[in-house]
């Protein structure tokens, strides 16, 4: 069983005149994350006038108020009790979906870029993923690809480049894999790297610059500005908070028949609806993933 962490009170900072900060926890953990998703939920399906925008994060929240509609107290007032409310979270539960990735670990792309900025890294003579490997405790890379791919992650936020997801592994926390960022920035990632840095794995959305160890790449699309393929109708980010992700390893023959798909505009991740329970989870963590995963044969 994966214990509850003790809930400390929030921290509410005002920025300027139109923006608060809540911070729910100094560490990442599922159970901030989690309140911080039920909170910004309460608050969006109450929708008060004079608040413009919530944008939930991995431990913490920010939102935007127009303060000639709504006064600072009452919006405090507000999120203070809706913080309440929501507790320690334990006993609630959020629609949402679980999603299969395929990864082609160890390409040749993001190999290739990697080794073009091993001045910038913690071990120059090793490759990213041998690297994460190594400091992991597996005895090999195909041992740290079943660990990486094993359980399924829990999308936490997404941002800081358009539609990148930040995703949290679903174990307990001595089994979480955790990997530091590059000494320096790189000023290259192919666009999709499937990246790792601290205790968060994410997928680069374009290419640029990046930090986070680079352990592969995937063929499917998590960015459309356009909205033509078929998995961006409704909206141009793939991914959305509480997604839960599943990596399915592929080979490069499948890696290029996918990207095919892509290129065809055909392709569509694989999708599926489930209700997450915290509790449930805490309770039984492989057992409740297991039971999670079924959903995708």
């Amino acid at each position: 069983m994966t214990a509850m962490t003790e809930v400390q009170p929030a921290r509410y900072s005002w920025g300027g005149d139109e923006f608060i900060f809540v911070e729910l926890a100094e560490e990442m953990s599922l159970q901030a994350n989690f309140r911080a998703m039920a909170i910004t939920k309460k608050l969006s399906d109450a929708r008060p006038d004079g608040v413009l925008e919530i944008c939930p994060a991995n431990a913490s929240y920010q939102v935007q108020y127009d303060p000639d509609v709504l006064e600072p107290a009452e919006l405090l007032a507000l999120l203070q009790d809706l913080e309440q409310q929501v507790g320690d979270a334990h006993e609630l539960a959020l629609s949402t979906r679980v999603l299969e990735v395929p990864v082609l670990y160890r390409d040749p792309w993001t190999t290739e870029t990697l080794m073009r900025f091993r001045d910038r890294h913690q071990d120059p003579n090793a490759t990213d993923i041998e690297y994460a490997a190594r400091i992991n405790g597996y005895g090999g890379v195909d041992d740290f690809i079943a660990a990486h791919s094993g359980s399924p992650w829990f999308t936490s936020m997404v941002g800081f480049v358009a539609g990148l997801p930040f995703l949290f592994q679903m174990v307990p926390r001595e089994r979480q894999i955790i990997v530091p960022k590059y000494l320096r920035p790189r000023t290259d990632t192919p666009k999709q790297t499937v990246g790792y840095g601290g205790c968060f794995a994410c997928i680069y959305s374009v290419r640029g610059a990046g930090g986070y160890q680079m352990l592969g790449i995937t063929p499917a699309p998590i960015y459309d500005p356009t909205q033509s393929l078929p998995d961006f109708t409704d909206f141009m980010v793939l991914f959305r908070p509480a997604d839960i992700v599943k990596f399915a390893p592929i080979d490069r023959e499948r890696y290029d028949e996918l990207l095919a798909e892509v290129e065809a505009g055909t392709f569509h991740v694989t999708a599926r609806p489930v209700e997450f329970h915290l509790q449930s989870f805490l309770d039984d963590p492989d057992g409740y993933n297991a039971r999670l995963l079924e959903v995708l044969k």
